[in-house]
């Protein structure tokens, strides 16, 4: 397996190459020399298959399941193995380019090769492994015989990468239907391959459990505090489509509706608390950076977490009916907890404010909303906007304080890159 110069998600932000062709053929005939991006990874896909020995029929088979058989050369005169050397010729193999060293930046920068190092051969056995899980639903829902042998071999001689495309293609086209367990063995499977998420998402019929707000399933921020992190350094626009777009955030692990439920969830346990109107205020501007001040546009605070809920509403009525909001266990046990690591930066808070030369947020004034939130509303919710809050204090740490922080969310169900929100604050002299 050759790897491509840059990373396939860096490069495309959809299905590409033959599987991406296939997609979209339906559109209009898949003829070669395309202009959409990803097309001229149809010359590298054509190429694999052309040195590989699958027959004439087997590359037919597999182009007919993967397109579903909307669009046949056979039936414009022409032979498969034709048209996909029409393909290579107009996307000729480039010559390849000295590799790279990826930088990326946190608290300090780093050089190094961060990129997966992919072993054919294991690979090409894990793709192997996911077509024989799904065999039986290939063979009834594919109506083209030996559709199972012909896809092992592709990726047997034209290798696992285009073989595990051609895979999600081929149950995408036939509306053969996965469970969650599946759907994130794929996900997973396509992280070392470098695709984009929705190479394996858009499009695959999951068959999803409902949606519950109790469930962890993103690796990232979730709720008001992703929402307040998104208006951080706002500048005025349309506020109304960034809640729209962050209701609409599912997580690629989540099932649709998930990310309006836990916002949803947030906003009403606030609406429902004792906390006061300034209290609120001050807790959606400090978690916010100052970011966006509803009063600006005529609304108080309260009318502002009105909005969020009603849009929550609207996106959950179009993408899980059956759901039904209602109150959820707050994880009380750990108010004491949360609370101990809002007060051991006590002196801290007091010492800094956020946005100082605008009509900032007192860093004890954040500090006091976030400790009511924990005691009266909710502990998880209180620390999620603590670390929000952090970042907008620029607060340093130290790397004892940061791994309680960890093991805390860890205990929350939170995903792997939460917490990491703050990493590029801890202080090693410190």
């Amino acid at each position: 397996m050759t790897q491509p110069d840059e990373p396939y998600y860096v490069m495309y932000d959809d299905d590409f190459g033959l599987s991406g062709l296939a997609g979209r053929s339906g559109d209009a005939p898949p003829l070669a020399g395309g202009d959409v991006a990803g097309d001229e990874q149809v010359g590298e896909d054509a190429r694999s298959l052309l040195l590989s020995s699958l027959s004439e029929d087997m590359i037919r088979t597999l182009w007919l399941a993967a397109d579903g058989a909307r669009f046949d050369p056979a039936a414009r005169g022409t032979t498969v193995r034709s048209w996909l050397g029409g393909w290579s010729e107009a996307f000729p193999a480039l010559p390849p380019k000295p590799p790279k060293q990826f930088v990326k930046y946190r608290s300090t920068m780093f050089v190094g090769p961060r990129r997966p190092v992919l072993v054919e051969a294991e690979m090409r056995d894990a793709v192997l492994a996911e077509i024989a899980a799904v065999e039986g639903d290939l063979v009834r829902a594919v109506p083209l015989p030996e559709i199972v042998p012909v896809l092992r071999r592709a990726v047997a001689e034209a290798g696992a990468d285009l073989g595990f495309r051609l895979l999600l293609r081929i149950l995408k086209a036939h509306s053969v239907r996965v469970d969650k367990a599946r759907y994130e063995r794929f996900i997973e499977l396509s992280e070392p391959f470098e695709y984009c998420f929705s190479v394996v998402s858009d499009g695959l019929h999951v068959d999803w459990p409902p949606v519950d707000p109790a469930r962890r399933d993103s690796d990232w921020d979730f709720g008001l505090s992703e929402l307040a992190g998104r208006f951080a350094h706002w500048c005025d626009g349309a506020a109304d489509e960034v809640l729209r777009e962050t209701a609409a955030g599912d997580d690629v692990r989540e099932p649709p509706g998930m990310a309006a439920a836990v916002l949803l969830e947030d906003v009403t346990r606030l609406l429902a608390s004792p906390l006061s109107t300034d209290t609120l205020a001050t807790l959606w501007l400090a978690a916010s950076d100052c970011g966006y001040r509803p009063e600006r546009f005529d609304l108080d605070v309260r009318q502002w977490l009105e909005r969020i809920a009603e849009v929550c509403r609207e996106r959950l009525r179009e993408t899980a009916p059956d759901y039904r909001p209602g109150p959820a266990p707050v994880r009380a046990d750990l108010a004491d907890e949360v609370l101990r690591e809002l007060r051991d930066l006590e002196a801290e808070f007091a010492s800094r404010t956020i946005q100082p030369h605008w009509q900032g947020v007192p860093g004890a004034d954040a500090a006091r909303a976030l400790e009511q939130v924990v005691a009266l509303a909710d502990p998880d919710l209180g620390f999620r906007l603590f670390l929000r809050v952090l970042l907008a204090l620029w607060m340093p740490l130290t790397k004892e304080q940061y791994g309680r922080y960890q093991a805390l969310g860890e205990r929350l169900g939170y995903g792997e890159f939460h917490v990491s929100l703050v990493d590029q604050f801890i202080q090693n002299d410190l």
